[in-house]
């Protein structure tokens, strides 16, 4: 084959083992490059346009869009990093497709493995989802249920301990427990039994920002009691529960706050059906906060060790 060497479009086709339809395709959207016009008008290759055809082929049978193919084609920095970041970016999109495919495959088999009383509610749960899910609506949740003007590092903190992950592979169970908590946070949580503690609110002089920070510490330190399913009791991660609400209200720990403390905790809302949904969706090898703070408020409660 000589440098100089050029073909038709047909024979371009031919050679490439592509239709003519394939090549005029590319040709027209500027990924093939003409070599010259033969005398009638038609269209010549080169050496250079079999090449980027085959080039072209090969990217396509990765599934990667005409978009994504000329960005490869037309990159100055070498077709290595090209390629590669266009790889990296259809992963990316493998495992999203890859993630719906395997959600719609739980989702089918809870609505195989139920009974039919329970098929037509759970049917409608699990539509409302989105494919593949989503958590937006149950940060959104979070996002409007914290007190206003928290620091951002503060909200994000928050969301992040609260909000669950997807499980990659999920079960018929895990489906379930997702479209139930996307269903309540969804409803804005309206119900009284769902409404924001009265010791959170800015309003009554506490100082949230320091309460959340000192409350993700606690729950850390009462983490691997409750996994360990140890009974509460005072230590560390009380005393640090304590010191948060103490430090955010301008107080000090002390006998008679941790009296007043208890009663003020244990009449504020509760919303233990949601971390009961966390704790479904996580696995028992996940402490959830709600579980890490109802131990704290039972060890605040416990009798003093002899």
């Amino acid at each position: 084959m000589t440098a100089d060497r050029s073909w038709s479009i047909g024979e371009l086709a031919a050679l490439a083992g592509v239709t003519v339809k394939t090549v005029r395709f590319y040709s027209d959207l500027g990924l093939l490059p003409e070599a010259s016009r033969s005398a009638g008008g038609h269209r010549r290759y080169g050496p250079e346009a079999l090449d980027r055809l085959r080039m072209i082929r090969s990217l396509r049978a990765l599934d990667l869009p005409v978009p994504e193919v000329r960005r490869v084609l037309d990159r100055e920095d070498g077709l290595d990093g090209a390629l590669e970041d266009a790889v990296v970016r259809q992963l990316g999109e493998v495992g999203s497709q890859l993630a719906a495919l395997r959600w719609r495959e739980a989702a089918l088999q809870l609505l195989t493995e139920c009974t039919p009383a329970q098929r037509a509610e759970r049917l409608r749960l699990v539509g409302a989802v989105p494919t593949p899910p989503s958590t937006a609506v149950i940060a959104r949740f979070w996002r409007r249920w914290l007190p206003a003007r928290l620091p951002a590092e503060v909200v994000s903190l928050v969301v992040e301990r609260s909000v669950p992950p997807i499980p990659d592979d999920p079960t018929p169970g895990q489906v379930l427990a997702f479209a139930r908590l996307h269903a309540m946070t969804q409803g804005e949580c309206r119900d009284a039994d769902r409404g924001q503690p009265a010791a959170h609110r800015t309003d009554r002089g506490f100082r949230p920002a320091v309460l959340y920070h000192g409350l993700d510490e606690a729950y850390a330190l009462a983490a691997p009691h409750v996994r360990a399913g140890r009974a509460p009791e005072a230590g560390e991660a009380l005393d640090c529960f304590v010191a948060a609400y103490a430090l955010a209200g301008g107080s000090r720990d002390t006998a008679d706050f941790r009296r007043r403390l208890g009663p003020v905790l244990a009449s504020d809302p509760r919303i233990d059906r949601y971390w009961s949904l966390v704790a479904e969706l996580a696995g028992p090898a996940h402490t959830t906060p709600g579980a890490a703070h109802a131990w704290l408020l039972s060890a605040l409660h416990a009798p003093p060790a002899a």
